[in-house]
């Protein structure tokens, strides 16, 4: 007598957004993550939403020649070891402000802010600073600056073709052979100079800028950055100085005479370059 057949397995369907990440391997044993789209988008809701870890009321500094109030923007995809918000690299932690928080005061303040200074950690990594910034113009048309680090070249030129920026700042970290060293982090650097096209291009106003540091910069990668950015019409260099927030501790600041001689080799490249301590 044969053995009847056993029952077919009774297939569980998995809800849509909790379908698994599966991990395999190549010929080459190296690792390969699949991540379904729809987890994948449930992953990017989650983890990449804007996250407001400071907002200051009022500042003379951040944006130039305009009363503004800066709001800071949690998350970067560098990791550099002489950034002053290292604390804004990595955000797990809930201790946010609200946009509508932020909204409120600037409606409060409308008659005598300029101004807004978008600034991180890296604002481009946000999926809905643009809908936060269409927001703040709502109230006014204020002003809005953007500090970023130049990774996300289509996300800038978006913001700028739409007329919601208003003054872009973008750091220039190193020559391109060292951005990954400085940055430390894996960087295309077609998106670094796809930026900088963008921004000399299409921004209205715009400034880039370098924290200049001996263990970092020599002569020659000074020179390699300022040919990405010949022509620019504002360029900024910053002498480092060490913080309770920096990370790589104890760099090397240039001295005053060093920063001028690098600011006299700048003037011919740029047309306008200023030099903050």
């Amino acid at each position: 007598m044969c053995a009847s057949a056993a029952p077919p397995a009774k297939t569980q369907k998995v809800p849509f957004l909790l379908r698994p990440i599966v991990i395999t391997r190549d010929d080459n044993y190296k690792q390969i993550i699949h991540i379904p789209s729809s987890t994948f988008l449930l992953l990017t809701l989650c983890f990449f939403r804007m996250k407001i870890i400071g907002f200051n009321k009022l500042t003379l500094l951040d944006y130039p020649n305009k009363m503004a109030a800066a709001v800071f923007i949690g998350g970067c995809n560098f990791d550099c070891g002489f950034c002053h918000n290292s604390s804004l690299i990595n955000v797990t932690h809930n201790d946010t402000i609200t946009k509508q928080e932020v909204l409120a005061y600037l409606t409060k303040r409308k008659n005598i802010l300029e101004g807004v200074c978008l600034t991180g950690g890296e604002p481009l990594l946000s999926n809905d600073l643009e809908n936060f910034i269409l927001d703040i113009k709502n109230i006014k048309n204020y002003k809005i600056k953007l500090d970023t680090n130049g990774t996300s070249p289509k996300r800038l030129q978006q913001l700028i073709a739409n007329n919601l920026i208003d003054y872009v700042a973008m750091d220039i970290k190193n020559s391109l052979s060292k951005y990954e060293q400085t940055a430390k982090a894996k960087i295309n650097t077609d998106s670094i100079t796809d930026s900088i096209k963008i921004i000399i291009e299409t921004a209205s106003d715009y400034e880039f800028r370098t924290t200049l540091i001996k263990e970092h910069h020599t002569r020659d990668d000074f020179i390699q950055m300022l040919q990405l950015i010949k022509k620019a019409k504002r360029y900024a260099l910053q002498g480092y100085v060490e913080s309770e927030q920096v990370r790589e501790k104890g760099l090397t600041a240039f001295n005053e005479q060093q920063m001028k001689e690098f600011a006299n080799i700048a003037k011919s490249y740029v047309n306008e370059l200023i030099l903050r301590n």
